[in-house]
């Protein structure tokens, strides 16, 4: 008996275009999926002296501010703008703060000053650094201060606290005597410093051309 060699072809290709039609929506389903796993790189856009950084992270909204800063710093011809928030809450206090929209050129005149080097010889000291954390923590003793930073007296704590007392960064408890805390409106300077030094490891999260 004689193959039908074209009807063979012809079902040949019935089949395989079943087959496709099966497969095809879940290869698109899982290209998707593969995409959204991959890091997207942001799309940008030329101004006069600044490029606009469209999509620059998931969260629109965060994105839309970012936008925001750089059409302002084009337009305004500023070196840069801040805009940042947060809130810390440890030991039975919060602090929360919000500042938008903070000229670079402001920040920049602090070197200049002094009042930087000033601010980081302060607080920069392993010793004093510790009782800064722990204050973080939570309000503490000067004999708790000993036994959480591995001080040998509470003359030592005093030491190293004379400085951050001077400074008004750290001051006793107006309702509970002989108890330290972090000056209220100190906290966000503290945070915010840490949050530069982290940028300053970890460059995750920064993005742009400095050639």
């Amino acid at each position: 008996m004689a193959r039908n060699y074209d009807q063979e072809i012809d079902a040949l290709k019935e089949q395989m275009e079943n087959l496709q039609s099966m497969v095809m929506p879940q290869l698109d389903e899982l290209r998707d999926m593969v995409m959204e796993l991959l890091p997207k790189k942001p799309s940008t856009e030329k101004l006069k002296r600044v490029e606009v950084m469209h999509g620059m992270h998931p969260d629109s909204r965060l994105s839309e501010l970012m936008e925001e800063l750089c059409y302002k710093v084009d337009e305004k011809e500023y070196s840069g703008l801040v805009t940042y928030l947060g809130v810390y809450a440890s030991g039975g206090r919060q602090s929360n703060w919000i500042r938008k929209s903070v000229p670079a050129d402001e920040l920049l005149p602090l070197i200049e000053s002094g009042v930087a080097s000033k601010v980081l010889a302060c607080i920069g000291n392993a010793n004093r650094l510790m009782i800064l954390l722990e204050i973080l923590r939570g309000p503490k003793t000067v004999a708790a201060l000993v036994e959480k930073c591995g001080f040998g007296s509470t003359g030592q704590v005093y030491h190293h606290m004379k400085p951050l007392l001077a400074a008004d960064i750290v001051v006793e408890d107006e309702y509970q005597k002989g108890v330290y805390i972090i000056q209220p409106h100190r906290v966000q300077g503290i945070i915010m410093l840490l949050t530069g030094i982290s940028d300053m490891v970890d460059e995750t999260y920064t993005q742009g051309a400095w050639g």
